[in-house]
């Protein structure tokens, strides 16, 4: 037996993340549950797995359930696929969607693997060993004061963005890549606009919307 790490992002800020251990013989649906938990998500809605690369290209679903909808290949089910079975990779990503509706996005990477020896037995896996920034919330706006913002956008009325405000991104992997987020000074005024629009590359860029299977 071996104990994965996972550290589970999410997509819209990669300073929030949490690293997931699971046993490698745990099913999909485990580590399913975990990140719900983790980022304290409800667990009624419809959720998927997306085997994927280290491009973020989306290939075959290991879903919740099968659900109404058009597959390139049929999905296996989480219930039914063991974790260790779906790792061909030492950085083996998958990508997590949560709630069709919403579609949170949570992207997932595999930073470890603890040999049977080396893992803590006495823990009851899988289990969360590290929180890093506070998540977003699941229902209404996405605070980063966490509860004592919900208390002053009810008190305040805060839920429509107003200017001067906005969300800052900042890269924080582990691999110790430069941040990109890097404004770009403009100083002068015969600056064309269009100077700015290669800078923009954002988060949107992140993931392939793509559903080929691979």
């Amino acid at each position: 037996m071996a104990i994965l790490k996972f550290r589970v992002y999410w997509e819209e800020d990669d300073a929030i993340y949490r690293d997931i251990l699971v046993k490698h013989t745990q099913n999909f649906i485990d580590l399913h549950i975990i990140i719900l938990k983790a980022f304290e998500f409800d667990q009624i809605h419809s959720a998927t797995f997306y085997r994927s690369n280290d491009i973020w290209k989306r290939g075959r679903e290991i879903s919740k359930e099968i659900y109404d909808k058009e597959y390139v290949a049929a999905p296996l089910l989480m219930n039914e696929t063991a974790i260790g079975t779906e790792i061909i990779d030492t950085n083996q990503h998958f990508i997590y969607v949560y709630d069709f509706a919403k579609t949170w996005t949570f992207l997932i990477t595999l930073i470890q693997v603890i040999k049977n020896a080396d893992a803590d037995m006495e823990l009851t896996y899988p289990v969360v060993s590290r929180v890093e920034g506070v998540g977003p919330m699941q229902y209404g706006s996405k605070g980063l004061l966490g509860k004592q913002f919900a208390d002053i956008e009810e008190k305040y009325d805060l839920s429509e963005t107003t200017d001067g405000f906005g969300e800052e991104n900042t890269n924080v992997f582990d691999a110790g890549e430069d941040s990109d987020d890097g404004e770009d000074s403009n100083d002068g005024d015969d600056q064309d606009d269009d100077s700015n629009d290669d800078s923009e590359s954002g988060k949107g860029e992140f993931l392939d919307d793509s559903f080929e299977a691979y």
